[in-house]
């Protein structure tokens, strides 16, 4: 009987021994799974823009919309482009805490980058625009931006023959010049404005070192505990949608058009993180100077109203764990090709 005991005895604590590793295999096993499955929603899809269809521009659209993006005649004082405010060497937005309009006057909001704007069903930082081709006209006829009258824009346009050949490449042998025709050239244009490969592309692919362990980190805390992939998701790192992230500001964002809807008071779009690194100062009106305080204040939670996202505040999130979102954030910037800046025509 003694045996019997003894030899169960061993079998007992071969078990008790063997019953943590196994359940650590586990538990690292499910990591593993959770952190693939988390990394299979960030895969870059097929290139398709906001209604779903192939983006395959026309090659004289997009010419003529790069000349017209980069053209300061757009403006009524002659000094502004569309450039001005999205510029390429600066991740297409200006990095300045707000805008700067027509007379040098400072605007209320942030330009906001074109970066992927193919993509989104709304645009501006409330919303108000439901394409690109709308999105082009905007600045262009406000009188706080470009300040330029549709009919004076199209006078202009008109007296610049190098421009004929162009929109006659662009619209079928047809060189008539028209809003609807800019627009549309404009659009194409910023339709090709989409982030290239980064190294955290390389890593979900399986380049194991492509992003630093602090970045790995970051990444699971971004899916997990910071909840930053409730509204940054998908390949382009946004829901294209609008929340309240308790910032001290007395503008209502898409509240001003939805002022029912009281998620959406002071609700402002939620941006791209794709090369936001490259895109200093932070949110829609540059409150806040560098990454690492955009996670502090979301940690934080800023201003407590009925409006503010759920999603934000009280994460108990460390230092460690707040260098290491930094760290991951840093690994979505791409090194894309110079832009060019067109010859214009005379």
């Amino acid at each position: 009987m003694r045996r019997s005991s003894s030899t169960t005895g061993r079998f007992g604590a071969a078990l008790l021994i063997a019953l943590p590793l196994n359940t650590a295999v586990f538990a690292s096993t499910l990591e593993d799974t959770n952190r693939s499955t988390a990394m299979a929603e960030f895969a870059r899809d097929a290139v398709q823009d906001a209604d779903g269809a192939s983006l395959d521009p026309d090659p004289a659209l997009v010419e003529l919309g790069h000349m017209l993006f980069f053209d300061p005649r757009m403006s009524r004082s002659g000094s502004q482009s569309c450039a001005t405010c999205h510029n390429p060497a600066l991740a297409w937005g200006d990095g300045l805490p707000v805008g700067v309009g027509d007379g040098m006057n400072n605007l209320g909001r942030r330009s906001p980058t074109i970066l992927n704007t193919a993509f989104a069903p709304l645009l501006f930082w409330d919303g108000r625009a439901e394409s690109l081709e709308e999105h082009a006209l905007g600045p262009i006829v406000s009188e706080a931006e470009m300040n330029m009258a549709l009919e004076d824009l199209l006078h202009i346009m008109e007296g610049i023959v190098g421009y004929r050949p162009y929109f006659a490449a662009a619209f079928g042998g047809d060189e008539s010049i028209t809003t609807d025709r800019i627009a549309q050239a404009i659009a194409a244009f910023e339709r090709t404005v989409i982030s290239g490969e980064a190294p955290f592309d390389r890593w979900i692919a399986g380049e194991e070192d492509a992003i630093s362990e602090a970045a790995q980190r970051g990444f699971d805390l971004f899916t997990n505990e910071a909840k930053c992939s409730q509204c940054h998701d998908t390949w382009r790192f946004t829901d294209d949608s609008f929340h309240d992230i308790g910032l001290d500001t007395e503008d209502l964002g898409r509240g001003e058009l939805l002022p029912s809807i009281e998620s959406m008071q002071h609700a402002c779009k939620t941006p791209t993180l794709r090369n936001i690194d490259q895109r200093a100062p932070y949110m829609h009106a540059g409150q806040i100077a560098t990454l690492r305080d955009v996670v502090i204040h979301y940690n934080d939670g800023g201003i407590a109203r009925p409006s503010r996202s759920p999603d934000v505040g009280n994460l108990g999130l460390t230092d460690q764990d707040i260098d290491d979102l930094v760290a991951f954030m840093r690994a979505l910037t791409s090194e894309d090709e110079p832009v060019t800046i067109p010859v214009l025509p005379h």
